[in-house]
């Protein structure tokens, strides 16, 4: 079994590389944009290949190349905030990259399973009684970012619809663990408290908006969902991978502050703040217990305390 995973070199793509070689007879290929650039959470055993997925002959030598059976489309500019400053090299990259995948895919003579990630964004602002939301509750999504995800989620449904291709969809949630970027907010509270703790910054910890709730799961159960989603579900349909409970993001910082030795002082600096954000979001993760017997297998508390001790290992490299 030969696996492709775009954005291999990212949060997800990462975690799910380790997972797909912990798997029997199967054999994965990653793509990135610079093969030169580090990537210190791949595995050596993956196959690392560099395309720009915004080319479509780079994407149609890639597939040829590697003949998949299986594609997860993990690429994308993934950064809500980056998208309201630049809502346009959000928008070409995640659409333009997945019609090229999806082009090159009907041209395969044997054409791969495909995962098509889409985001809890898309759903955007909710009413309470919409609340937790399912795979067919309204799409109103609030951001660039948000629209470049509704966008590729039913490109996967018209892919399937007028090629018959073998596409699954996945709306996953907020997902968080070691290797995170620094931009979101676990990893961004977690190094602040690294830096803390090893004399590199002021016992300050500076947050934006604490009470906003979301649907946290850990990337390692996601990445799992992701791979049992593209064996077991039905081509066409879209799942969401969540928890089912919203957790306040002062819930994450809480547990980070509890794990500390350091006396620390929590301050909000309004440029953290969102322009546009979402009170409550979770989800309904039925439809892919039903498909799959999906379950979360790793504590919230464990997550947010893998994410920390992730960070201290970050910190003490660099010092």
């Amino acid at each position: 079994m030969r696996a492709l995973i775009t954005g291999v070199g990212g949060f997800a793509g990462s975690h799910l590389a380790q997972y797909l070689l912990t798997q029997p007879d199967t054999e994965v290929f990653g793509c990135v944009l610079h093969r030169d650039l580090p990537h210190a959470w791949l595995p050596p055993a993956v196959h690392l290949l560099e395309a720009d997925l915004r080319e479509p002959e780079a994407v149609q030598r890639l597939l040829a190349g590697v003949q998949p059976d299986l594609v997860f489309h993990l690429a994308a500019q993934a950064f809500v905030p980056q998208s309201l400053q630049d809502p346009w090299a959000t928008l070409e990259n995640n659409i333009r990259s997945q019609v090229n995948l999806l082009e090159a895919a009907i041209r395969q003579a044997q054409p791969p399973r495909l995962l098509v990630v889409g985001s809890n964004e898309e759903y955007g602002q909710a009413r309470p009684d919409e609340l937790p939301l399912r795979e067919d509750s309204p799409l109103r999504p609030n951001s660039p970012y948000a629209v470049s995800k509704v966008t590729q989620d039913l490109l996967g449904l018209q892919y399937f619809l007028s090629y018959g291709l073998h596409i699954v969809r996945v709306r996953p949630f907020n997902h968080i663990g070691p290797g995170q970027d620094e931009r979101f907010v676990a990893p961004s509270f977690a190094k602040q408290i690294a830096e803390i703790e090893a004399g590199l910054r002021p016992p300050v910890v500076r947050v934006g908006n604490l009470e906003a709730q979301r649907d946290f799961s850990d990337v390692r159960d996601v990445v799992r969902a992701y791979s049992l989603i593209l064996q077991h579900g039905t081509p066409g349909e879209v799942y969401n991978v969540c928890s089912g409970r919203p957790r306040a993001a002062r819930e994450l910082l809480d547990i980070m502050l509890r794990a500390s030795p350091a006396a620390i002082t929590v301050e909000h600096d309004p440029a953290l703040m969102r322009r546009v954000d979402t009170p409550i979001s979770y989800g309904d993760p039925t439809r892919l217990r039903a498909a799959t017997g999906w379950q979360p297998a790793i504590p919230f508390e464990q997550t947010v305390r893998d994410v920390l001790e992730d960070w201290r290992k970050r910190v003490k490299r660099k010092a």
